[in-house]
């Protein structure tokens, strides 16, 4: 039978220059100033690059930049580097990078991603190669916002409508890797982009292979048919045995991500803070770890990450109390002839936040809550409950960045069309919060800022936080040069080896 299955799937082979890699939803947009979900974003950054990066430290470094310089605290200078092409070859200039300003912040163009420029003043090009960027006043991002990738000019100029263009299937860029094909549900092959201006990759070849489920990719795994893989704490702990250790390295840390219940606040019934409130009180987050991840990883009990400068260790864990959900729901006027109904919708690609739902459904039962679970289809889910807000409650995650901005995702602004505040939070000492910590580049006094947000956010409950896990990576031993990072493993991909 397994026979079968790689007969039907793959005709692969372990050697050679080609890596390996699996991917469980279809991408929907690879132009990265549109590509909001997270198969996109992936494809995406090995196609384009921005002016700036990441080291391995998680310090910000030049990219396409050459160098930078703030002229004063509110005027950046950029100098280009003089040696990189798009892969059709055309030149990259000064010009491409105004133009993806311009289009990043046209009122075309549907992106969350456009607030990260809403203190840009100009963009605007001294020479083909300097870019002078002026800002409304001092900002606290005025660097994040240039690890933007930047797109071709010569392309998208012409394009009436920039949500529809064929570029986002067949994109033109910078980085390490160009975009051999992409069919939906089918696998994508990436191939290394011999002009790349850092160094060619040492991979000649990236195939992910598509497999919406998570046992498949498990089993091309102790198969030896993936390079690069995740493993679930369920299966590192239970499920694999020496022969898995021998082939595979394994790379451990905690992951700059959360997993939260997320309430509609455009719902009526959800709009009572008692019985958020309640919902919460009737939750066992420590249960939820326990039984999904056996140690590797912890409650989460906020919106910012622990060890960053924004995390509130104040605010204490949520503890379970049945009793007190029971009378807050009695006081919003729920009992056991009215109890309070909802549904859960989540993604069925991913089991462990299915299996959160099952657990979280038996948990509120105990305080007459009666939860329904309906699971979707990764781009389905986006595209018919997500974005156009047709939910009651999901459960989703965020990946955050090493800075924490609590401006897309909690500021009121951010719940217009394309944005990522779906749920509707609306706090205004949070929107105030937020815009003054915009302006404010003394770190003490934004940590400060930031800690109080932090703490309005988890008293208003709009989202349940529930866990964070570790991020668990298997590599093929055989390949060289793979190092672990604060970025995680897959940092320095073009300069892996594989025999």
């Amino acid at each position: 039978m397994i026979r079968l299955i790689f007969a039907i799937f793959f005709t692969l082979s372990c050697h050679g220059s080609t890596l390996h890699l699996s991917i469980s939803s279809n991408p929907s947009k690879l132009n990265p100033l549109i590509a909001t979900d997270s198969a996109s974003g992936e494809i995406a950054g090995w196609v384009f690059d921005a002016l700036l990066a990441y080291d391995k430290e998680g310090k910000i470094e030049p990219r396409m930049a050459k160098s930078y310089r703030f002229v004063n605290e509110t005027t950046l200078l950029f100098r280009l580097r003089e040696d990189i092409v798009w892969s059709d070859g055309v030149p990259f200039t000064a010009d491409d990078v105004v133009f993806t300003y311009r289009l990043i912040t046209s009122p075309k163009v549907f992106t969350p991603y456009a607030s990260e420029f809403r203190y840009v003043e100009s963009v605007k090009a001294l020479s083909p190669y300097e870019v002078e960027v002026t800002y409304k006043e001092p900002y606290f991002k005025a660097l994040q916002t240039w690890l933007t990738a930047i797109v071709p000019k010569h392309i998208l100029e012409k394009e009436e409508d920039i949500m529809t263009s064929r570029f986002n299937q067949h994109p033109i860029g910078t980085g390490p890797y160009t975009l051999k094909g992409f069919e939906i549900s089918k696998d994508i092959v990436l191939k290394a982009n011999p002009t790349y201006f850092r160094h060619k990759p040492n991979i000649d070849e990236i195939v992910y292979h598509f497999m919406p489920d998570p046992s498949t990719q498990f089993l091309m795994l102790r198969s030896h048919k993936l390079d690069v893989g995740s493993l679930t704490p369920l299966q590192l702990e239970r499920q694999i045995d020496k022969d898995f250790r021998s082939f595979y390295d394994v790379y451990e840390k905690i992951s700059q991500s959360y997993t939260y219940l997320g309430f509609n606040l455009r719902n009526p019934k959800f709009q009572d803070p008692r019985v958020r409130e309640a919902l919460s009180l009737a939750i066992d987050r420590q249960e939820l770890v326990d039984i999904l991840f056996f140690g590797h990883g912890q409650i989460c009990n906020g919106p910012f990450m622990p060890g960053t400068f924004a995390y509130n260790d104040k605010v204490k864990l949520p503890r379970q109390n049945i009793r007190k959900a029971k009378a807050l729901l009695k006081e919003a006027g729920y009992g056991p002839k009215h109890p309070f109904r909802f549904e859960i919708v989540t993604n069925s690609n991913n089991p462990i936040r299915v299996y959160a739902a099952q657990i979280i459904q038996h948990q509120l039962r105990q305080a007459g809550v009666i939860v329904t679970i309906r699971t979707m289809e990764w781009q389905a889910f986006l595209n018919t409950v997500v974005m156009p807000r047709k939910f009651e409650a999901v459960i989703l995650g965020w990946a955050l960045g090493l800075m924490p901005d609590a401006y897309s995702i909690w500021h009121s602004e951010g719940s217009k069309k394309g944005g990522f505040n779906f749920v509707g939070y609306h706090n205004p000492k949070v929107d105030t919060l937020i815009k003054e910590g915009e302006r404010t580049v003394d770190q003490e006094r934004l940590g400060e800022i930031y800690r109080e947000i932090f703490a309005h956010i988890v008293h208003d409950n709009p989202y349940l936080f529930l866990y964070i896990p570790n991020s668990i990576t298997v590599v093929n031993k055989k390949i060289k040069n793979v190092s672990q990072s604060i970025l995680g493993v897959m940092h320095n991909v073009i300069d892996w080896i594989k025999p």
